[in-house]
């Protein structure tokens, strides 16, 4: 039978909304890709009470326990303490992971103080964790087969705590599912729509393939899950996969791991060409989602971020009266943006972008959430207006990926 797994994250910030837990996010990850199955994620607050209780909950339930946060030098810091109760046992100054603290002060050119010392004193029935980029020791405990870990909760630390020294040990003392899954990446088309679509091929899936619709912004993603990964299995999830493109080919983007962004730089590095953008609304978030993807500069020119009225006339040459009759967020005014950002950038392809993100500044013409995109290629350019919500960051999002599918339709048209 695979190893389940529980995950649980400390510290009041994350309850604050404070800090964001990635941790777990990134955790369960690794783990499905041993084949070991995440039971339940458990956020709680840095109190005794509740660490003590979660942990023999977990305990009793799982194979393994990952814990996050909390090891900190400081006094609301509980973690440690409380492992130590739970095991029923003493701390112990470890001299190998005190070196190391001493190590990191010296390379940064910082004295240690004594709490900074303290961290070096792990429990006594533990296996202490190196950390090579922090303070906090990890600390690793075997009891009745099960495996109980604490780690920091600085992301950067954490990965390479768990790269380096937990999932190997994870690797050799547990047994996986083999768990395979294969995405087929969606944009432009609504959760239920896309169901309604591949509503009979979905029903006659043979049982052992789960499909799980998992609708992200502006996208939705179907998983298929089975178990075993070899060529069989392999085989019969591409055959799948083969039925039901026909129905919803265009809507498709990519596979597995492959973004949006992504796709649209192999399509047009595939092609040959070059893209440039001028975004209002969106302020430049169209411009950072595409020069995140490693190697954008073998076909994204550049940017432009005209967010007042002068510099749509001034640097991108809109006429003055088309922006005084029609208003910025216009049909006109976005075809004008994308063509001349087109030539003035010596680009093959342009997109623009005019909205009204909110929270203020709408109307009853054009209340919050009107977006303009337009399109330019040599041979045509094109605009679609588009409504989204009152949300200014949502609506930042969604113009963005908007304005990339945009780019992705018009580019199966050539």
């Amino acid at each position: 039978m695979p190893a389940k797994a529980i995950l649980i994250s400390i510290g009041d910030e994350i309850l604050y909304g404070q800090t964001l837990d990635t941790n777990s996010h990134w955790i369960s990850g690794e783990l499905d890709s041993l084949g070991i199955r995440v039971m339940k994620k458990i956020t709680i607050g840095d109190t005794r009470e509740e660490i003590l209780h979660y942990l023999e909950e977990s305990e009793n339930l799982a194979d393994m326990v990952l814990i996050t946060g909390g090891l900190g030098p400081t006094n609301d810091d509980l973690t440690k303490p409380c492992l130590v109760e739970y095991f029923d046992t003493h701390l112990e100054r470890n001299q190998e992971m005190l070196q190391n603290i001493q190590k990191l002060f010296e390379k940064v050119g910082r004295e240690m103080s004594d709490l900074n010392e303290q961290q070096a004193d792990m429990p006594a029935n533990c296996t202490p964790i190196p950390n090579t980029l922090g303070t906090a020791p990890g600390m690793w405990f075997e009891r009745n087969g099960k495996v109980i870990v604490s780690m920091p909760g600085v992301p950067y630390e954490m990965k390479r705590m768990m790269q380096e020294t937990i999932l190997p040990k994870i690797k050799e003392m547990f047994t996986g599912d083999n768990i395979y899954h294969r995405m087929i990446r969606t944009i432009g088309i609504p959760e239920s729509v896309l169901a309604q679509k591949i509503k009979d091929w979905e029903d006659s899936l043979p049982k052992h393939i789960k499909l799980a619709y998992l609708p992200t912004m502006g996208s939705v993603k179907l998983r298929l899950t089975t178990s075993g990964e070899n060529e069989a299995t392999k085989k019969e999830v591409q055959e799948q996969i083969d039925k039901v493109l026909p129905q919803i080919e265009k809507y498709v983007y990519g596979f597995d791991d492959e973004e949006i962004e992504e796709a649209i730089g192999r399509m047009l590095k595939d092609k040959g060409l070059k893209l440039a953008v001028a975004e209002s609304c969106t302020g430049g978030f169209l411009s950072h989602k595409i020069t995140s993807v490693p190697g954008s500069s073998a076909w994204f020119h550049g940017g432009f971020v005209p967010y007042s009225n002068e510099l749509k006339n001034e640097q991108l040459k809109v006429d003055k009266k088309i922006i005084l009759e029609q208003g910025a967020v216009s049909e006109p005014v976005v075809l004008a943006l994308a063509e001349n950002v087109r030539k003035e950038f010596n680009a093959d392809v342009a997109v623009s972008i005019s909205g009204v993100a909110g929270p203020s500044g709408g109307s009853e013409e054009k209340p919050v959430g009107t977006v303009w995109i337009g399109y330019s290629d040599k041979d045509k350019t094109v605009a679609k207006k588009f409504q989204f919500t009152k949300d200014r960051g949502i609506n930042i999002q969604y113009s963005a990926i908007a304005a990339l599918n945009m780019i992705r339709i018009n580019l199966d048209k050539n």
